[in-house]
C-alpha cells in the first residue's frame, strides 16, 4: 500500500470509511494523528530546543528499520 498524505482540510471528508481527499481510512488517519501527538508530547516533555533535528532523526530511523523488514 502506498501512503498518501493529507491534501489539506478543504479536501477532507468524514463520511464513510475513507477520506475522499487522501483516500486513507479514517482509522489510519486517527492512528497517525495519535502517533504525531505522542511525538509532540515527548518533545515537549524533553524540552527540546530543536524539534526539527529530532524529527529528522525519527524519520531516518523509521526508514532504516522499515527497509530491514
Amino acid at each position: 500500500m502506498r501512503f498518501n498524505p493529507c491534501k489539506g482540510s478543504a479536501f477532507c471528508t468524514e463520511a464513510g470509511t475513507h477520506c475522499d481527499g487522501c483516500g486513507r481510512s479514517h482509522v489510519e488517519i486517527a492512528e497517525t494523528k495519535s502517533l504525531v501527538n505522542s511525538l509532540v508530547e515527548f518533545v515537549q516533555k524533553q524540552d527540546y530546543e530543536n524539534p526539527e533535528d529530532f524529527a529528522q532523526f525519527i524519520s531516518g530511523s523509521l526508514v532504516k528499520k522499515c527497509m530491514k523488514l
